[in-house]
């Protein structure tokens, strides 16, 4: 299966940083995967992208070689079976908040007999090879957000759901349920308490974790620390910033 990127970045027992679509742009998708990432996530939840231009989107990663993957704006099956057919190697799924819950995303990205997946890879067959349909259940990677503290108090058992491949934090959310103001890169004591937790889980049942970050230093003080997948920013924030300092700068 091609565009591993992600899985050989893995094997190697390295970190991996991933890139965050949220404009709705083929362009902007191809201008992030010319960059050194190791995966390149479209936002189809908070971003601003729809199924047909996550499409056109996922086309333009293609040559790239970078693991494709999207964040689909819930669990629910035809999206994220719709998603995969299109060609999406991984799937963050929001809320997971009950092992019900992860137990239903995880069948969803799988292949009878272990999965409810129908099978229809337009797409994907296309990319992948051939042998997409028996090479899919090993391959497809599957991250539950867990962000509420509901899904905080059942983190030991969705981490324990078989064929999870892991599990990615949604700081902002995870805060907000706290109480606390949305955001990313948190410090709050309680905060980080509630994150280590979530690694522990990880560590526990030998799956992956993986995080939202903001700022480069976050990232690569997650990633120094074992993690497996660590986003940086969004395209919106990164164009957005550079746009600011390049004016600032003409403007001083």
């Amino acid at each position: 299966m091609e565009q591993q990127s992600l899985r050989n970045c893995w094997s190697k027992g390295k970190g991996a940083i991933n890139a965050w679509c949220s404009i709705p742009n083929a362009v902007t998708a191809e201008m992030m995967s010319m960059n050194d990432f190791d995966s390149i996530t479209i936002d189809m939840q908070h971003g601003l992208v729809d199924y047909q231009t996550a499409l056109n989107m996922l086309q333009v990663i293609s040559g790239s070689g970078k693991t494709p993957m999207v964040r689909v704006p819930w669990n629910e099956p035809g999206i994220i079976m719709k998603s995969l057919d299109a060609g999406a190697l991984g799937v963050i799924c929001p809320m997971i908040n009950t092992p019900e819950d992860a137990i239903e995303f995880v069948a969803t990205t799988k292949y009878a007999p272990v999965g409810s997946r129908s099978s229809g890879p337009t797409r994907a067959m296309m990319i992948h090879g051939p042998n997409y349909h028996d090479e899919a259940n090993d391959n497809i990677i599957s991250l539950a957000m867990i962000e509420t503290v509901e899904a905080l108090g059942n983190v030991e058992k969705i981490a324990a759901t078989e064929g999870l491949t892991g599990i990615y934090i949604g700081p902002s959310d995870l805060s907000i349920s706290m109480g606390y103001k949305p955001g990313l890169d948190r410090a709050e004591p309680e905060v980080i308490e509630a994150i280590q937790r979530i690694e522990k889980a990880c560590i526990d049942n030998n799956i992956k974790v993986g995080i939202h970050c903001l700022s480069p230093s976050y990232l690569k003080d997650k990633l120094s620390n074992g993690y497996h997948l660590a986003t940086l920013a969004s395209d919106v924030r990164i164009y957005a910033e550079g746009i600011s300092n390049k004016l600032k700068e003409a403007r001083a």
